[in-house]
């Protein structure tokens, strides 16, 4: 099992490189999901993501996450093939957590490769849950 460490990495070049390597067959963890960096302005970033939460309806979907780990993993299941066998069971060897939690106690978490180049405009991810009414 390969822990990654979130912290100071742009979300969608994580998430395209997570993708990959457990569709390889790699059981991945992901730690800090909230120290995840979204790049963008702050109204572009809140204008998307408050559109994706209230697309459909409350009743029949679909359904958005608000908390950083689950966002994460969406963005992650949005580049696998996952109505396909093999995404769906690439997705359960997936498992993110905000923080790092006491049951994994001090793990050696490599930093994700996926760092912020020159865009000085960003939202930590956990910034953006709280904005969009999460609490954690």
């Amino acid at each position: 099992m390969t822990f990654i460490d979130a912290d100071g990495a742009v979300l969608g070049r994580l998430a395209s490189e997570v993708a990959k390597r457990i569709l390889k067959g790699e059981e991945i963890t992901v730690v800090n999901a909230e120290k995840a960096l979204v790049t963008g302005s702050r109204e572009d970033v809140l204008d998307h993501y408050k559109e994706q939460r209230f697309i459909g309806s409350t009743r029949k979907g679909p359904y958005f996450p608000r908390m950083p780990d689950r966002i994460l993993r969406r963005t992650v299941r949005g580049m696998l093939p996952f109505r396909q066998h093999r995404g769906r069971s690439a997705y359960k060897r997936l498992r993110v957590f905000i923080g790092v939690p006491r049951e994994l106690g001090k793990v050696q978490a490599e930093k994700a490769g996926a760092r912020l180049l020159r865009n000085p405009r960003f939202m930590e991810l956990g910034e953006v849950s709280r904005l969009l009414g999460a609490k954690f």
